[in-house]
């Protein structure tokens, strides 16, 4: 009766089952796996938020494919103030999600059974966005060295004549890696080669643990890129459902993709009206929220990291920027299993490395967006529990 696309195995992990297990018991539980910025304790200005909605105008249907020009003249705002890119208004296209954002790309670059290569370990949901357009999707690996690097021989490896496109986080999630200038340079010139073309998810550009956010994927001219991101993690408004893609390159290509992603967008409208006019005061607001994120990110770093010293049992794993730690735990266990005991024994929610394919055991991974106080409790609880268990 239903289709091979959504064949998903939706049993319940083990992780999942112990998690359910303590819920239902009642055991206070201190989350160190928070990602929704509306659940960490910021303040919000919400007042002008809501205020943002009462515009007359939305009363006005009036649809446009790509959306509002005044929405996407401030997105094109952003990368000038906050990156020094000149992006075109023209070559904006806002949707819901970027995993909205991800279908239409995927629609537009790929046949069925046609190919993509994306980063491992990197987040799960390209999977399922592949399998709903049917794509494929082929691996490439991410190496860490004192530094998280793209390994160019695996990349090759994953390549075939059905190819499309090489995705990149920008950057990663979870390892917080920068794609660093001469891989950008490589990875053109493998593009160029093959014709392939630059997909680049850039939610967390903005979060680099030290100093300022790196450069922007919308300034890469040299191939068809499209430049994904959105208010979800630019100004922790993912419940306004604000995001877009920008579609840079050479003109040959930019014109013919812009083109034909005008009739994909144009068949859903899927952005409301009343929303699209908000989107100036909406993306205003990443100012307030975005300096009291990067101030919990650094700081939950900073005792992260002095926690971790000398710790010869947690292997610290730096990331350059996004929202998350990875630590790696001697002795080759089960990422799973550590979890599981962390969380019945610490009393501490982790996500094991596998949730996001790392290679190997023993990887495990914590948001650095909690509440200070919570994240210094709870990770002094991890490291307790490791070093004890270890020592055993």
């Amino acid at each position: 009766m239903f289709s091979e696309r959504t064949n998903w195995k939706l049993t319940r992990n083990e992780y999942t089952r112990a998690l359910e297990e303590m819920r239902s018991s009642g055991e206070s539980l201190i989350d160190l796996t928070v990602s929704n910025p509306t659940e960490c304790g910021l303040h919000y200005d919400s007042a002008v938020i809501l205020q943002a909605f009462q515009i007359e105008k939305a009363m006005a249907y009036q649809p446009e494919a790509k959306g509002l020009l005044v929405a996407r003249q401030e997105v094109a705002r952003y990368y000038r103030e906050d990156h020094g890119e000149t992006v075109d208004p023209q070559s904006v296209l806002l949707t819901t999600s970027t995993s909205e954002a991800y279908s239409f790309v995927f629609r537009l670059l790929c046949n069925p059974q046609d190919e993509i290569l994306v980063p491992k370990p990197s987040y799960p949901l390209f999977d399922f966005l592949a399998d709903l357009e049917d794509v494929k999707l082929r691996p490439y690996s991410l190496q860490y060295a004192n530094g998280w690097f793209i390994d160019f021989e695996s990349v090759e490896r994953a390549l075939t004549s059905r190819t499309r496109a090489v995705l990149l986080v920008h950057p990663n999630n979870p390892t917080g890696s920068y794609v660093k200038d001469e891989e950008v340079a490589r990875l053109n010139e493998l593009c160029l080669g093959r014709n392939l073309t630059l997909i680049v998810d850039e939610v967390f550009l903005d979060y680099a643990l030290v100093g300022q956010a790196r450069k922007s994927f919308v300034g890469n001219g040299d191939v068809l890129t499209f430049t994904l991101s959105g208010l979800s993690k630019i100004a922790a408004l993912p419940q306004m459902k604000v995001a877009w893609m920008v579609a840079t390159g050479r003109q040959a290509l930019v014109r013919p993709a812009l083109e034909r992603l005008e009739v994909i967008a144009d068949t859903y409208l899927s952005l409301s009206s009343p929303t699209q006019w908000a989107i100036p005061r909406l993306l205003e607001q990443r100012r307030s929220l975005r300096a009291q994120l990067l101030e919990r990110i650094r700081q939950n770093w900073a005792a992260l990291d002095s926690m971790l010293a000398g710790e010869r049992s947690l292997e610290l794993l730096e990331p350059e920027g996004g929202w998350y730690a990875v630590f790696r735990v001697a002795g080759g266990r089960s990422d799973e299993d550590l979890a599981i005991e962390i969380m019945r024994k610490a009393r501490v929610l982790v996500h094991p490395g596998h949730f996001y394919d790392f290679p190997g055991e023993g990887y495990l991974i914590v948001s650095l967006i909690v509440a200070q106080e919570s994240f210094r409790t709870g990770m002094a609880r991890v490291v307790d529990n490791v070093s004890k268990t270890q020592n055993q």
